[in-house]
């Protein structure tokens, strides 16, 4: 894995999706053309004081000239939001880097999306295009009201009627089980805040479809108070060496500590940026972003451990 390019974008054009939601147009000062990218990808927004954010594209990947992005305002988070809120006018520059796709597209005879809210960004490019190809496509977007609903426009003018709205406020909360019974070689996309995933992970389960099918995107790591860290031991493949990982520090930081230089971004294990391969333990996942088939042999060392021991593939 390679250190991602961090470009100068221009702020081209800003404005509000929804009361809460900013809506970014960025462009490159020079170059004509962007990074390619596909549906499901997210840049990095590098904050003045070196914090980075992650933030899904919501335009055209046939667009190379432009990159778009919608961030919503939390009050009550970290910050990072309210300073893009406030700082990110028209013609400010922010510093993105070069896309990163953590939420492909699979190959699937059946593609059925259901978008919480914010969680509308990565599943609008996908669904405009399956849309395109004429897949079988169905999409459930979910918000308090119309009103509520980021690039509702957008995303009606994509799918037509594979576009299923629930607006609480106006009377139509979403019942997960719209999702309907798994068919063979269908996948699942879910993306939205942690309460939506729960509940349209059990309706799936009790629909029957498999664990394999579904793919979700957080935008928060995993919360688990209950949690209590163990110090545990990581052999690096490559030269033998095992490094002690105490209880208060992650793997990441202790791979660091004794020069193995690791890309990182988020370190809440939410962007992918660290994982790496093991081969052999007992690894405790605590990530949101390693699939459940790929958790046999990947892990995200900001954030998962290992009972007693874990042999790296470093």
């Amino acid at each position: 894995m390679t250190a991602r390019v961090v470009m100068k974008l221009r702020v081209e054009a800003a404005r509000l999706a929804t009361p809460g939601v900013l809506h970014l147009t960025l462009v490159h000062a020079s170059r004509p053309e962007l990074p390619a990218w596909e549906p499901g990808a997210h840049v990095d927004l590098r904050l003045p004081d070196g914090r980075i954010r992650q933030y899904s594209l919501c335009g055209d990947p046939q667009d190379r000239r432009t990159y778009q992005i919608a961030i919503k305002r939390e009050d009550a988070g970290r910050g990072a939001s309210r300073w893009a809120h406030d700082a990110l006018v028209e013609g400010a520059v922010a510093h993105v880097s070069a896309p990163r796709n953590n939420f492909p597209i699979r190959e699937a005879a059946r593609h059925v999306f259901v978008l919480g809210g914010i969680g509308v960004t990565p599943g609008l490019p996908m669904a405009r295009s399956l849309a395109a190809e004429g897949a079988d496509v169905a999409v459930h977007f979910c918000a308090r009201s119309a009103a509520d609903a980021p690039l509702l426009a957008e995303l009606s003018a994509a799918c037509g009627d594979r576009l299923s709205t629930w607006f609480s406020a106006e009377g139509r909360r979403f019942d997960p089980r719209a999702i309907g019974p798994y068919s063979e070689g269908a996948c699942l996309y879910v993306c939205g805040p942690q309460r939506l995933l729960d509940a349209v992970r059990d309706a799936a389960d009790a629909l029957g479809w498999p664990e394999t099918s579904i793919r979700a995107e957080a935008f928060q790591a995993t919360l688990d108070e209950n949690f209590k860290p163990e110090p545990f031991e990581a052999k690096l493949a490559s030269t033998g060496a095992t490094l002690h990982v105490p209880a208060d520090r992650s793997l990441l930081e202790v791979l660091r500590d004794h020069g193995v230089t690791m890309p990182s971004s988020c370190e809440l294990g939410v962007c992918g940026s660290c994982v790496c391969g093991y081969r052999d333990g007992v690894v405790i996942h605590r990530d949101a972003v390693i699939s459940v088939a790929d958790r046999q042999d990947r892990i995200a060392p900001c954030v998962s451990r290992a009972r007693v021991s874990v042999t790296l593939d470093l």
